[in-house]
């Protein structure tokens, strides 16, 4: 046999195994695809509690960033007539929206011990926030947003600032740009799943996240240059989608389907492109050196043991540098702690304002009798 057939041969058994491979790939995804079709199918709206919907009404607001970018917001008053001591400040993280505290909206707004004013906004180019520049999509100019909803929505009196993964490295920028407002006004902070750096280390930004994978730089590029095309495939893969969601939003791989719906439809409300023009911030991410204008602080610092998007041993090095904080790691639970297990983010939540409250109220006592 001469020695081109011979390639020829090898090649077309190449050829074959390689064809072969591609086609069980093919057939796994398919079927992968097939199967969480028909599990998301099965489960609609079949456990969704009735009172999903039942949430305290808020003033809607739109807070003007320092660049122009509309964001949307709302607030809730206290229900006493005494009024609030205290203002609640809710940022969410990447991909979602102010939607996700849904259960902390609702138990913080019955709250009467202390009762506390919430505020609650939307990330710009996310929810019902303006689209953004890609130039401005950084966790600096997060941190400058933050200050501008603080200047419109609360300018004064004492502040809790409670942020969850992106929201949480949002309070870590506004730290960074107005340390001195810390000592002024800032009484307590909880920093849920969140990081303070080396973010695309490990889990789910190591991968999918990371401004050197190659995938992520051409589906932005396609986003950009045609939106709709990337949309269109994107509804395509909704359910291989919903099942990421699934996998990586949170620990407990039971957990109700409701639950991953709920976090689908904020991730698909935000535009492909406007979601990767913060991977670069995302990567790049390194505030340990902002931590300590947080010391004087009432801190809670929150995280799920099983949480693949931003493990906890990221708030186990805030924690480090904040000797001082509550550190709370709930068992099982994954990234999305706040829906995955609201009533101990809760609970957890309301001791941080007992804190708070008692050295206020210890404060005033003092100024009092001074007086």
């Amino acid at each position: 046999m001469s020695r081109r057939r011979g390639w020829r041969i090898a090649g077309q058994v190449a050829g074959g195994v390689l064809g072969a491979a591609a086609t069980g790939a093919a057939v796994g995804v398919a079927t992968r695809w097939s199967r969480l079709s028909r599990e998301r199918r099965a489960h609609a709206d079949a456990d969704t509690p009735a009172e999903l919907g039942a949430l305290p009404p808020g003033t809607p607001w739109s807070v003007t960033a320092d660049d122009g970018v509309r964001l949307s917001a709302e607030v809730i008053e206290p229900p006493t007539r005494r009024g609030a001591g205290i203002t609640v400040v809710l940022v969410h993280g990447f991909a979602l929206d102010r939607r996700c505290w849904h259960f902390q909206r609702r138990a913080l707004a019955e709250a009467t011990d202390p009762a506390v004013r919430l505020v609650l906004y939307d990330q710009r180019s996310h929810g019902r926030s303006e689209r953004a520049s890609r130039a401005s999509c950084t966790i600096a100019q997060l941190g400058a947003d933050l200050d501008a909803v603080l200047r419109t929505l609360a300018p004064d009196g004492p502040l809790v600032l409670v942020g969850h993964s992106m929201g949480g490295m949002a309070i870590m920028a506004l730290a960074e740009r107005e340390p001195g407002l810390f000592d002024r006004r800032v009484a307590g902070v909880a920093l849920l799943n969140t990081s303070a750096g080396e973010v695309g280390a490990e889990g789910l930004p190591a991968t999918f996240l990371s401004r050197r994978n190659p995938l992520t730089r051409t589906v932005g590029a396609l986003a950009g240059w045609q939106p709709r095309l990337v949309e269109r495939a994107r509804a395509m893969v909704n359910d291989l989608v919903w099942g990421v969601t699934r996998a990586y939003a949170y620990g407990d791989r039971t957990v109700s389907s409701w639950l991953v719906d709920f976090v689908h439809s904020m991730i698909s409300a935000n535009a492909v492109d406007a979601l990767v023009d913060f991977t670069d911030t995302l990567d790049s991410h390194d505030r340990v050196a902002a931590l300590p204008a947080l010391a004087g602080c009432e801190s809670l610092i929150l995280t799920g043991e099983a949480d693949r998007i931003i493990p906890a041993r990221h708030s186990e090095v805030i924690a480090a540098e904040l000797p001082d904080a509550t550190l709370v790691e709930l068992p099982g639970v994954g990234h999305l702690a706040m829906l995955e297990r609201p009533d101990e983010v809760n609970d957890a939540l309301a001791e941080l304002l007992a804190r708070v409250d008692d050295r206020r109220s210890g404060l005033l006592r003092r100024l009092r009798k001074r007086a």
